[in-house]
This record gives structure tokens, sequence and C-alpha cells, in this order.
């Protein structure tokens, strides 16, 4: 299609446009402005209600359009009733998040029917404002608010367009009249929400939707569960180091720790205290980092390996449990932010013997009996646990495994049908037949979930890791060396572990080498592309981190900072200097017009400016009165103009003296426009 055919009916809407009576153009305006605050709301509603809302505002347009009749109250009072009865059978409740948002999308539609009066209009503006703010209740994104500044000025246009009396300016001015009136508040709005005092709690949402809605890990790993999240781009934290960013290798986030199997389903021991006899020994320098957690339903928190210390958040306290997991007293509803120092090189219960050896030898009884039976046979092979982990390391890199996002189903004996069947899986997989295969060959062994890797972006320096990088793997214990990591994923997909998932799924599995090379950005033929992905994140991030995260502790410290500056004679000076600066700049500008005359003409082209009538920079007083003439303003004002360019013409430009009161006559004209 030519771009003349598409400019075709794109003009013509505009000329249809224009022909509107001042009333319909007016109110299809707010239509268009009452569809963008509605229309993000279509995700989440039930879809009859968007439904129902799309075939109100088609019904009010076509009105508008052909002039027909409002439909009467007898219609629209027991059409609402029902509506409402409908939102009480979707959600079983008029009450909440939910429930109100769907009423009040409801509320505006249906307005949008009954609007015989100024104040009807100004019922649709207002409650629209209100529906814009519950937007930030399903997304607090910068996208999101980005779409909400647009709504917001487009309604301001509308609310505008509604008051003119006389001739109406082109839309073009009429939006610009709505963002100036956006950016004459947005100040305000800033200093208020620097310091307004802050309230605990996320920047929006209600109490009841702290626990919904979140995906994650689980406290329990079973197969499928890590390759249903390496489908999930959402973010899980984001890390900002200190100190050199370590390789990816090394990366290993550490979450929960399994060890109580039931043949099928790996799940946590009872959690206890960490005991007083737990020996962590740390080589080398701790690496620095700070940790921004996303909100979820949960209340673990991730640490770089090992930490040397417990991390301290505000209005939550931290425990860590005999395995060395951290965790919050309460869920973290909201974004955290923690610092902590992270050792990778270090010995945990390095000692000849381990407490309570025999839960980490549990198998149950009657499942997976080849595998049990191939596991003694590794113990008879050698007396030394390493050489028994090596040994099955090896038979996951000689048999043909393959790692894959979409694992055949297992049965009852889940490990015994990977190992010997279907040897085609993803990190939960080759974690629990190994440890399986360790306890059965009588090393001690268990299951670690968290994330590994993440990617680094080159715009703002911090680590992003996504649900995409969960992983499970493996600790077993050897006298004297004491809990090691082996990640037995690495002996089948090594390229998961020091380049990523997306090498991994790519070298693994021709069949998603299409889902790889969306995953992967990292060839030159892509260097534009993520170029573009990596400042959208670095954006998305600083809106997180400054906005998002902007918590009461964060206000106190900037305000705490604010107070320690201005105190500072300098600072004092600098703002001192700004402002002399300003009035220095008035002052001039004020000097530019001490005729009074052309003061009061530039205020006349500037009125007539803001009504869409603009003087242009080669028009004499003379052609503008002339072409003001030939417009749609009323006759008084239009006498009024045409008197004041003629005066002003003949002060300008005649050669006789100026006459005497001609600034107050002008003015009292321009009062008059």
């Amino acid at each position: 299609m030519s771009g003349a055919s598409v400019r075709a009916p794109r003009a013509s809407l505009v000329r249809l446009a224009a022909q509107l009576p001042r009333d319909k153009a007016d109110t299809l305006l707010l239509l268009g402005a009452a569809l963008m605050v509605l229309a993000p709301h279509a995700g989440h509603l039930p879809l009859w209600v968007s439904s129902l809302c799309a075939l109100t505002l088609l019904w009010r347009t076509v009105a508008t359009v052909r002039g027909t009749r409002m439909p009467s109250a007898f219609l629209l009072l027991p059409l609402s009733m029902a509506a409402m009865a409908g939102v009480f059978m979707s959600y079983r409740t008029l009450f909440g998040r939910d429930a109100g948002v769907a009423m009040l999308v409801l509320l505006v539609a249906f307005k949008m029917l009954e609007m015989h009066a100024k104040r009807d209009l100004f019922v649709v503006v207002f409650l629209s404002f209100f529906l814009v703010l519950t937007n930030f209740f399903y997304s607090q994104s910068i996208l999101t608010a980005l779409m909400m500044v647009a709504s917001i000025i487009a309604l301001l246009t509308a609310q505008l367009s509604f008051q003119f009396t006389g001739s109406v300016p082109p839309l073009g001015r009429r939006l610009w009249m709505g963002a100036r009136v956006f950016l004459l508040a947005a100040p305000l709005a800033l200093v208020l929400f620097f310091l307004f005092p802050r309230i605990q709690g996320p920047l929006w949402g209600m109490p009841s939707d702290a626990q919904g809605g979140r995906t994650g890990l689980s406290n329990s790993m079973a197969p499928g569960n890590m390759s249903n999240l390496a489908q999930s781009d959402e973010p899980v934290f984001q890390v900002r180091f200190l100190d050199p960013v370590p390789p990816k290798p090394q990366l290993y986030w550490r979450g929960l720790v399994m060890g109580d199997f039931d043949g099928r389903t790996w799940t946590q021991l009872r959690r206890r205290r960490l005991p007083d006899n737990v020996s962590l020994t740390a080589r080398g320098e701790p690496i620095r980092y700070e940790l921004t957690l996303e909100p979820s339903s949960n209340s673990w928190l991730f640490a770089l390996d090992m930490p040397d210390r417990l991390p301290v958040l505000s209005g939550n306290s931290v425990g860590v449990s005999s395995e060395l997991e951290m965790g919050a007293t309460l869920p973290l509803s909201k974004r955290v932010r923690y610092e902590l120092s992270s050792h990778v090189d270090y010995s945990l219960d390095d000692g000849d013997q381990l407490n309570e050896r025999a839960r980490w030898l549990a198998l149950p009884q009657g499942f997976n009996p080849r595998t049990l039976e191939t596991g003694a046979q590794i113990a008879q092979m050698s007396a030394d646990p390493a050489a028994r982990a090596n040994a099955v390391l090896g038979m996951f890199t000689k048999l043909p495994f393959s790692y894959t996002l979409q694992p055949p189903l297992l049965g009852r004996d889940s490990v015994d049908e990977f190992l010997f069947k279907t040897r085609a899986g993803f990190c939960e997989h080759f974690a629990s037949a190994f440890v399986v295969l360790m306890r059965a060959a009588d090393v001690p062994a268990r299951v670690v979930i968290g994330y590994q890797g993440g990617e680094l972006n080159p715009i703002d320096g911090f680590l992003m890791v996504r649900q995409s990088e969960a992983h499970a793997w493996a600790e077993i214990w050897i006298a004297g060396r004491g809990w090691l990591r082996v990640d037995p994923t690495a002996a089948v997909a090594p390229e998961r572990v020091q380049r990523g998932l997306s090498s991994a799924l790519a070298q693994n599995a021709p069949a998603f080498a299409g889902l790889g090379g969306l995953l992967d950005f990292g060839g030159e033929r892509n260097a534009l592309l993520e170029q573009l992905r990596f400042r959208i994140g670095a954006i998305n991030n600083g809106w997180n981190q400054w906005v998002l995260n902007y918590t009461p502790d964060r206000q106190s410290g900037f305000l705490d900072s604010l107070k320690l500056s201005l105190m500072h004679w300098r600072n004092l000076a600098i703002l001192a200097a700004i402002g002399a600066a300003l009035l220095l700049w008035r002052a001039i500008r004020q000097r530019r017009e001490t005729d009074p005359v052309d003061a009061l003409y530039s205020a006349l082209c500037r009125r007539m400016s803001q009504l869409g009538m603009a003087r242009a920079a080669d028009e004499g007083p003379n052609a503008y009165a002339a072409r003001l003439a030939q417009g749609t303003l009323a006759q008084d004002k239009l006498a009024a103009i045409e008197r004041f360019l003629t005066l002003y013409s003949a002060h300008k430009y005649s050669a006789r003296p100026p006459a005497s009161g001609l600034a107050s006559t002008l003015k009292s004209l321009l009062n008059n426009i």
C-alpha cells in the first residue's frame, strides 16, 4: 500500500473532524481521552466488563456522530444494576481492588450515556482522573507512567475544550495547553513526592493485594518447576557490585536447601536456627554488593554464595537456618534493598564428622530401585566420596543425556525413568538424580535451589537476575573438606553455567535454536538491538531504584543530606547565585520591552496565539488585522482588535507624534478582547 493511499483516509478523517459541530467534536475528544484511561484495564478485567465498556463507548460515539437521542434513565438504571450484579457474581464482593476498579470502569462508561449538562462532563473527567490512579495498582512500570501522563494530558485537553467560548484553537494548540497545565503542576508533584512523609509499604497498592499474583521459586522442587520458570523473563533482583563483578561461573545465588525426598518431590527439612557448631572458614577478601529484591509473597532472601553477615531490613528481622538459608520474619511484599558481602571461596563444616549424617543420607523406601542399585555399585567401586561423585558426573557426560526445557513426563519412579529411559531434563532433573545417587552411594548430599548467573548491563553496571536464571544444584559432604558445591547440569550443558540459558539450549537442543536466537542478543548481527535493550533496561532499573524504591528510609536519608547541603556556605552561595541570575534575566527581559505600547502589542499577539491565530513573523499590523477579520471571532472582540491594530499601526508608522493616552487606550481595548 502506498503512502499516498494511507494519508488519504487520514486527511479525510481530519476534514471530517473539522466539519463536525463544536459540541460533537468536543464529545468525541472526551470519548478518546476516556478510552485512553479505560483501555489499559482491559488486560485484568473480566471479558464481559471490557466488552460492555467497548459497546457503551461505541454506542455513545454513534449517537454523537448521528445526533440521535441518548437512552433514557429507564433503560440505563436497570442496565447499571445488572452490571453491578455481574461484578458481584464475578468477584463475590463489591469491595476490594478488583471489584472496585471494575465498578469504576463501568460507571465511567455508563456516565458517557448520561451526559446532559456541563456538570456531567466534569463528573466524567474527575472519575477518569481517579481511574488513572487505579492503573498503578496493576503496573508501576515506567511505560505505564508514560501512558498515564498521556491520558492526563488528553483529559485536560478535553476539559479545556469544553470551557472555550467563541472560537476554539486547533486541536494541536489545545493539546499543548493541556501539556502546559500538566507541566505547571509537575514541580509541585515532585516536591510532594520527595518531601511528603512516606507511608511504609509499596508506592501503590492495597494491603490485600500483597500476597497475590507473584511467581517464582517455591519451597519444594519437582520435575518441571525450574523449566517452567525458565520461560519467564520476570526480574527477580538487581545487583550493583561495589567490587569487581565475579565471572559468571561463580555467580551462584543461594536460596533454599532441600533435604527431604519422597520419591518425586524435594522439600525443606524442618527449619532450625543456626547451631553454634557450624564451621565456616572463608578465604580471600569478600565481594561487596547491593541487592534490590523484587516484591514476592515469600520471605526468602538471596545472597551470592556464602555471605559473611546477615542483611539489615527496615521493619523486618532476618534470620538464618542451620543450612545457611536466609529469611525474613515477614513476607517481602514490597521491593527491598540490602547490602551484603560474600565469599565464593570457603569451607563449610570441614571437620571429620558430620552432625546428623543420617538426615543427608535418607531416601524413601520402595522408590527408584534401579537408581539405588546403581548407587550401591558406585559405592563398591571406590571408598573415596570424591571419586564416587566423579563417577556419577562421568555417567552424565558419557551417556546421551540432553538439556531441554521440555523434558518428557515422568512417572512414580521419576529418577529411574530419567536416568535409564528419557535422559532428557532440566537442572532439577540432574540435581535430583545426582543427590539420590550420592545418597545411595553413602555420600551425604542435598539439593540447593536459587539462581545462577545474571545479565550485566554495561550502561548502568547493574546485574539483572530473572526467573529464567532459576537453577538447582547439589552439595555433597566429604570429611575434611566439608560441604562442596557440585553442579551436575554443568556436566551435560557447561554453557548453562558459563554463558547462560540461551547458549545451553541452542547447544544441546537444536529444536530450541529459534528460542535461543531470540534470547541471545550477543551476536554482532543484533548489536544495535542489544544496545537498545540495555538502554531500556537501564531506564527501567533507574525507575525502580529511584522512584519505586523511594522508601521512608531513603526519604529520611535524602532529607538529612539535603539539610547538611543547605547548611554548607558554598551550596547556599550557589543557590543565591542562581536566584540572582533569574532576577537578572527577568530584569533584562522587561527592559527589552520598555515601550509600553510595544509591550501591549506583544500581549495582544500572545493572546491571539493562544486562540490559535498567531501572527506570522513577516505579518504587519494591518495585514494581521485583515486576516483576523476573516476568522470566526465575535464581532465585539473583532472590533476591539481592529481598533487596537489601527492605533498601533498609526503609532509605529505615522509621522505624527504619538497621541496622548495611547497606552491606556490600547490597554483598555486589550482587556475587552
